[in-house]
């Protein structure tokens, strides 16, 4: 399994959440791809070819995992969980891009190895800043 280093994929539930991470990280010039799933199932799929994302030309790994706390389904901790328990996977940087500011989401977070723990500011400006800085 290789990973695109320059690919990112976006693991989030809201489509405007998703648009605006898309649209920072383009303006930024950060990433050759970017892929969104939104939900916990759809990002274990893609991370472990699965189903309609089997094709792993179509679908490489990424080299960065932007990653929703609350999803439907599986939620992120879960997807953080399996990720990090991977031998392959659990190289790739996670960094979970979430609205919640609760500290047992944090501690959860780093506890199962998240890279890194950021909250979304509220207007556009300040989460494009905070995505260019990633």
């Amino acid at each position: 399994m290789s990973c695109e280093p320059a690919g990112i994929l976006i693991v989030e539930d809201e489509p405007a959440h998703a648009e605006l991470t898309q649209r920072a990280i383009r303006k930024a010039g950060n990433a050759n791809r970017i892929d969104i799933v939104s939900d916990g199932e759809e990002a274990l799929d893609y991370l472990f070819n699965r189903g309609k994302y089997a094709d792993k030309g179509q679908y490489p790994c990424p080299g960065l995992i932007l990653l929703d706390i609350k999803l439907p389904g599986i939620d992120g901790i879960e997807v953080l969980k399996e990720i990090k328990s991977h031998p392959l996977l659990r190289k790739i940087p996670v960094i979970m891009l979430t609205t919640s500011q609760r500290e047992e989401d944090v501690a959860k977070s780093y506890c199962h190895y998240a890279n890194s723990y950021l909250t979304k500011p509220v207007g556009f400006k300040e989460f494009e800043e905070r995505v260019r800085q990633i």
